[in-house]
Formats: structure tokens, sequence, C-alpha cells
């Protein structure tokens, strides 16, 4: 992003806070922060928070979440976060769920933006972005960690198995799984939720022990274990697909002719290059 594309004009001073259902499902991790940063000082009280928590990006630098004028004509997103701290944000929706982000998972986020300034700073921003940033594009954008503790489960998801995974092991989900919604683009598209909306899920492996974690102390634990393994590599075919809203407790009438819509409910393709 550069400044000039989607900036401020035609936007009002602040996201469209009265689309955001807050009682869904998928923010359920920001619930409790709505009334705080998601009012007229919307940036000042996300500063607030970044503050609170020592916030810093890959460099040590402290973040802080600035105007989307303050990122120069010349300069690339994610450089400039890299090599400043500033996160330019908008005045919409997309950037405000970014903050979010930012402010839940930061060690993934600056691992994230360490890879993007890696590859800028070798390659330039260029006509294409090549595997690597496309990878850390698709993740930062529409990523939600799967955590599980039963490698059934994960083989179900993997070979598009919806009726074994949502239907037979719904009982499982909050007690041997669970998804964390983490691309703010994904959670973006969830403010008018339809059916096919499909994350690129990321499959972290855990114990029994983390579904008796709190929620917080799961997203930190989460952001512990996926920053290790970005910081080792992203593999470009690391994702695999998850229709979110068949996700138990994600929409209603979810019954078994709600996951046998094959326009939705996919089956697995015998190539594919989602999987690992």
């Amino acid at each position: 992003r550069r400044r000039g594309h989607g900036v401020e004009a035609g936007l009002t001073e602040q996201p469209e806070f009265g689309t955001i259902a807050w009682s869904a499902p998928w923010l359920e991790d920001w619930r409790s922060w709505a009334p705080d940063c998601a009012g007229n000082g919307w940036r000042d009280a996300l500063n607030a928070m970044a503050r609170a928590m020592d916030l810093r990006n890959a460099g040590g630098l402290p973040l802080r979440f600035v105007e989307q004028s303050a990122l120069p004509e010349s300069a690339a997103y994610e450089a400039f976060i890299h090599d400043n701290g500033d996160v330019p944000t908008r005045a919409n929706l997309h950037d405000f769920f970014n903050a979010l982000i930012w402010l839940s998972y930061p060690r993934i986020k600056r691992g994230l933006n360490a890879i993007q300034a890696r590859e800028l700073a070798a390659a330039g921003v260029g006509k294409t972005r090549g595997s690597v940033r496309d990878a850390a594009t698709l993740f930062d954008e529409n990523a939600a960690l799967f955590a599980c503790a039963d490698p059934a489960i994960v083989a179900a998801l993997r070979a598009h198995e919806w009726e074994n995974l949502f239907i037979e092991r719904r009982a499982a989900f909050g007690m041997q799984c669970a998804a964390f919604p983490f691309g703010h683009a994904l959670l973006e598209k969830l403010t008018a939720p339809f059916k096919a909306i499909t994350a690129h899920a990321w499959v972290v492996e855990t114990d029994a022990a983390f579904f008796r974690l709190s929620r917080e102390e799961q997203r930190r634990r989460l952001d512990r274990i996926v920053a290790d393994q970005l910081e080792a590599g992203l593999p470009g075919a690391g994702f695999t697909p998850l229709p979110v809203l068949g996700i138990p407790g994600w929409a209603t009438g979810q019954d078994a002719e709600y996951y046998r819509d094959r326009s939705v409910f996919r089956p697995k393709r015998s190539r594919t290059n989602l999987e690992h």
C-alpha cells in the first residue's frame, strides 16, 4: 500500500463501527475492547493500548498507529513499518482490524512484517510480490490459526471431510480444536458474513492442556509458537482451506444439509497448491 491508494479522502474520520456485530463468535477475542477502541478517539485508544503493552516492531521501535498521510509517496507500506515503527492506519474497518491483530498477536505480526521488509530490501517493490511475500500476505490478510490436539481432526480438515469434521466431531470444538481468526481482511469480510467465506487455515499442533487455558493465554501461546515457525521459514504451501461459517456455532442452521452444499464445502481436489 502507498499513500494515494485507498487514502482517507471520501471516508469518514472513523471506521464504520456500527457495522461490527461484536457479539459474533469470531470477535470473541476483541469484544471487551470495543468500548475503548471503537469510538471517536479510536486511534488514540489503540495507541494507548500499544504503549501499555510496550508494543514494538521487529527492530525494537515502539509501534504507533498513524494516519495514512504519514506514509511518504515513495515508501512501501511494510518497509515503512519496519523502519519507523509507524503503522499507517486508514479510517476503515480493514485497517482497524489490522490494528487489533497487532495488539493480539504482536510476535506473529512482527515476524510477517520482517519477512516483507527483508524481501522488499532484497528485490524492491516490483510488479509482483514473489512467492515468499505472497505467502506472507495471504497469512496477514486471510489466515485463521487452527489449534488442534487431535491428529484425526487435522486429517479430516486437510482431507476436506467436512461432515466428519463439523458434524461427527462437533463436540471436539473448544475441547480438542479451535479456530482463531487472524487475517484482518477475513475479519472485515465477516462484518457482512456469507456462507462461502473461506480462510487459509494454519494448523498449529497443541496438547490437550492448551484447551484448559484462558482464551488470552491461548492467544499468547499461539503467538509464540507461530512466530517461531515464521522465523524458521514461511512455506508457500502451508495453508489448508477452512470455510469458517462451517465452524460449529458460527452460523445458524448447521444441519447435515448445510454441510452438503458443495459450492462451499468442496471435496478435496486430487492435486492442489493449498495443502501440505
